[in-house]
């Protein structure tokens, strides 16, 4: 339940959900019922479905006639769609830095710290938030608040495509890739950090199975509650500028 003095917004009920996302913690296909959430933020039912008509607008979200709101299984061709558009907008990105890229060496390394420490430890749902969220600080230490928040929901996206056809990408291997990227900026090389982030793009959508595992069974209110913990963002330590 919410323990903060003020109620939960529609705004920070949808970005806990999409965290939950990005931390692999709310798997596609998962209901939200809308009287689980009023419970666990200490609000309305109002609220909640103001917070999931949001989700809606934003493609992460559907509801089902008398079956309630569910997180969306995306497509094959969705998923390929969405690593699309973080290939564009990446090496944009990188292309366009809003500021000088030696300011933000510092923070994104002590991001890849985080995450090494996270692999090494047994949390997994920070583990997989931090390695989602090293593309949205990228962008955010490159000088591109704007298409950070676009970038969280593509990452968003492409998370739940991962979770649902069973990445095979591991995660220390995501990190190494990270560290290559960061590396290459380091040196000045935007050129050869463009590749490899392309490169690391594309090795995550191959190591994809196109074919939907079996629905999660089980107690659907509890996994939910369990999704909607907060997670330990240390990354937020690496937006620092």
């Amino acid at each position: 339940m919410n323990s903060a003095a003020t109620p939960a917004t529609p705004a920070h009920i949808a970005e806990r959900i999409v965290e939950a996302v990005l931390a692999q913690k709310l798997a596609p296909g998962a209901r939200l019922g809308e009287q689980d959430l009023a419970d666990n933020f200490a609000v309305s039912r109002t609220v909640v479905r103001e917070a999931l008509v949001q989700l809606q607008a934003r493609g992460f979200v559907q509801v089902q006639a008398r079956k309630g709101w569910f997180v969306v299984q995306p497509s094959a061709d969705e998923a390929r769609d969405a690593f699309s558009a973080r290939r564009i907008i990446e090496a944009g990105i990188l292309q366009e830095a809003g500021r000088p890229v030696q300011q933000v060496i510092g923070n994104l390394r002590r991001h890849i710290a985080h995450e090494q420490r996270a692999i090494e430890g047994a949390d997994a749902a920070t583990r997989a938030f931090l390695l989602a969220d090293f593309h949205v600080c990228l962008a955010e230490q490159m000088g591109h608040r704007l298409l950070a928040d676009t970038l969280r929901d593509l990452t968003a996206r492409t998370t739940l495509a991962a979770t649902l056809y069973q990445s095979s990408h591991s995660a220390t291997q995501s990190c190494a890739e990270h560290e290559g990227i960061v590396q290459a900026l380091e040196q000045g090389d935007t050129e050869r950090a463009k590749q490899l982030l392309l490169e690391h793009i594309g090795t995550v959508e191959r190591s994809l199975e196109f074919a939907p595992p079996a629905a999660p069974e089980g107690d659907a209110a509890g996994r939910l509650r369990a999704a909607l913990s907060p997670i330990m963002r240390s990354a937020s330590t690496a937006q620092e500028t």
